[in-house]
């Protein structure tokens, strides 16, 4: 087990941070984001960006090869008072307004989808009620965008439930306006055989606060690009994430806060759970502190639990300062198996072996879990991780 210690401000200890404008890390060696995919090279695995990823297994929507094809992916909104629901062209300027893709997959969807769903909630609306999202893949290949914009100091909180059997790449917009508050949970509950490819933007207004929960359990490769970034002063970013990924799995988490702006927050913590032959995760963070954004407090964290052989785990934090008047930075990635410690310790008041596995594995999502914040989800997650754990018994 690995662990990259908290970094102290002003440190420029070697192979943890780059101090410099011209810095090779993840952040800076893929090409220039773009809407237009002739501006990305067809990718061949040796990239620093996809060198983990199942180029095979990505059913073409890497090479331009994927086209619209059957029923696609069926979304259906349903939202409180408050809320406006919208089905626009690809005309409509609110598109493509919290990132440009940064990748080919990301800019396929882009050039390729037909509709876009934009979700609005206006100007100091405070919702009571959480906005639901049901993305049902039915067969086939589809290309989609979402976009969620809040107004100043609206709140709310937004779940994106993805089922069903599709091969789906999108992009997700999240728009937040001076002192807004929202919350996105966002779950991959997919069926075994489908592959899914997003890239979510977040652009986080003044003072306002952005928390991001990302759940994967299904489908055969998932692929997710967070990426937050800071309109003015004072904006927060909280992207927490966990994961179960079973045998032949291939899940993927690529994280990016680009800290653009002086005195902002964020806080990443990861956590996944591995069991089978063949189950792969892999959790890139990357963290940019730009030379405009002095006091910049920031930190990241992704914790692995390996509960059988054959499961692999490729964990990789990068953070790149390039200002020493920071209020904090640091990241820390582990990577292991059981605590025996702690299974002795259930063990030895009377718990049996199969029972204090699970309260470990539960006691290690707890945390997470929590932060959705909503009682139904929750338990359904809980339950879902209670199914898992009972196929590794």
């Amino acid at each position: 087990m690995a662990e990259a210690q908290n970094i102290p401000v002003g440190s420029t200890t070697a192979g943890s941070i780059a101090v410099a404008a011209d810095s090779t890390v993840a952040t800076r060696m893929s090409a220039p984001p773009s809407f237009d995919v002739a501006d990305f090279p067809v990718p061949h695995g040796r990239e620093e960006e996809w060198r983990f990823t199942p180029l095979e297994r990505l059913r073409g929507l890497h090479d331009g090869t994927a086209v619209v094809s059957g029923e696609g992916v069926k979304v259906e909104v349903e939202a409180p008072e408050g809320v406006t629901v919208e089905t626009v062209g690809r005309d409509d300027a609110r598109l493509g307004k919290a990132g440009t893709p940064v990748d080919r997959v990301a800019a396929q969807a882009y050039s390729s989808f037909e509709k876009a769903s934009v979700v609005t909630v206006a100007k100091e609306v405070v919702l009571t009620e959480p906005i639901r999202i049901a993305v049902h893949g039915q067969g086939g290949v589809a290309f989609g965008h979402q976009v969620i914009e809040l107004g100043a100091f609206a709140e709310a909180v937004v779940v994106i439930d993805h089922t069903g059997d599709a091969v789906l790449a999108a992009n997700v917009d999240y728009v937040l306006g001076d002192g807004a508050k929202l919350t996105v949970v966002s779950v991959q509950d997919w069926d075994e055989k489908a592959v899914h490819v997003a890239q979510h933007n977040a652009l986080v207004g003044r003072d306002a606060s952005f928390k991001s929960v990302i759940v994967t359990f299904g489908g055969d490769v998932v692929r997710l690009h967070p990426r937050v970034a800071y309109a003015a002063p004072g904006g927060e970013a909280e992207l927490f994430g966990l994961y179960f990924t079973d045998a032949g799995q291939h899940q993927e988490h690529r994280l990016l806060v680009d800290h653009n702006t002086p005195h902002c927050k964020s806080n990443v913590a990861y956590k996944g759970a591995l069991q089978g032959q063949g189950a792969h995760a892999v959790w890139i963070g990357d963290v940019l502190i730009q030379a405009a954004a002095e006091g910049t407090d920031t930190y990241e964290l992704n914790r692995n639990l390996v509960l059988t052989d054959g499961a692999r785990v490729d964990s990789v934090p990068n953070l790149e300062i390039e200002t020493g008047e920071i209020a904090g930075a640091g990241h820390a990635s582990a990577t292991g198996r059981f605590d025996d410690e702690q299974l002795f310790y259930l063990m030895s008041r009377g718990i049996p072996e199969i029972e204090a596995r699970r309260l470990v594995v539960r006691g290690f999502f707890a945390e997470l879990v929590q932060q959705i914040g909503l009682p139904d989800v929750q338990e359904r997650l809980l339950a879902k991780i209670e199914a898992e754990l009972e196929a590794s018994v």
